[in-house]
């Protein structure tokens, strides 16, 4: 019963009103965030979808939230009212890769911090955030060379020992080897790896001997870029 006032107090406050050229600006400065890290999840995430379309989605959701956190920051009223109004709120979309979610979540995170006017704290998380990814990246490229593609192999399952047959096929011929998405029903099996061939040769001794596994083999590559 002591803090009745306050929430009262709190509930009946007006809300604050923010200079138009304050709005501007974080507007502004969500966009050039949200750019960036678009940027950088285009030119060094490794998910298997189109990233660049993917990565359109950081604009809008980053300005969106700055306008959020800007009218709600100093009303306990709207607060509650927009929690009411995301619980009527139901995402349907599946997020397939946990990279997206990631990335969705620093998204967030930027537009919280401009509407919260930390805009300081915020660049400068960001862009150390975006620093690390670039050296890992960059310690990753030294690592390995030659040529890294996506590798996506189909087929009708027979025995069950398709997985251990394409791998091995796949370690003898390919410099590294990561296993990205495997999915295998009562009918069919489908499994995604990222790939490094040394010359386009061992590609084709790979791929020739991949088909030679099974009838129904289907092989799809895909540029890693």
């Amino acid at each position: 019963m002591k803090n009745l006032p306050v929430l009262q107090e709190l509930a009946t406050r007006t809300v604050e009103q923010v200079s138009v050229w304050v709005i501007i600006y974080n507007l502004f400065l969500s966009a050039v965030l949200s750019l960036i890290l678009g940027w950088v999840y285009t030119r060094y995430g490794s998910a298997l979808s189109n990233r660049q379309q993917f990565a359109r989605n950081f604009l809008p959701i980053t300005m969106t939230t700055m306008f959020i956190i800007t009218i709600v920051k100093s009303s306990l009223a709207l607060s509650l009212g927009l929690i009411g109004a995301l619980s009527i709120i139901r995402f349907r979309t599946a997020i397939k890769e946990p990279e997206e979610l990631s990335y969705l979540f620093l998204a967030i995170a930027v537009g919280m911090g401009i509407g919260a006017n930390q805009a300081i704290i915020t660049v400068i998380t960001l862009l150390t955030i975006a620093a690390i990814i670039f050296l890992k990246n960059v310690n990753k490229s030294s690592v390995e060379s030659g040529q890294h593609l996506y590798l996506t192999v189909s087929s009708s399952t027979q025995d069950g020992n398709e997985l251990d047959a394409i791998i091995k096929v796949l370690q003898k011929h390919c410099t590294h080897v990561n296993l990205k998405r495997f999915d295998e029903n009562s009918n069919l099996l489908e499994v995604s790896f990222l790939v490094g061939f040394e010359s386009y040769s061992q590609l084709e001794m790979g791929k020739s001997e991949l088909q030679g596994l099974n009838d129904s083999m289907r092989i799809s590559f895909l540029d890693n870029s």
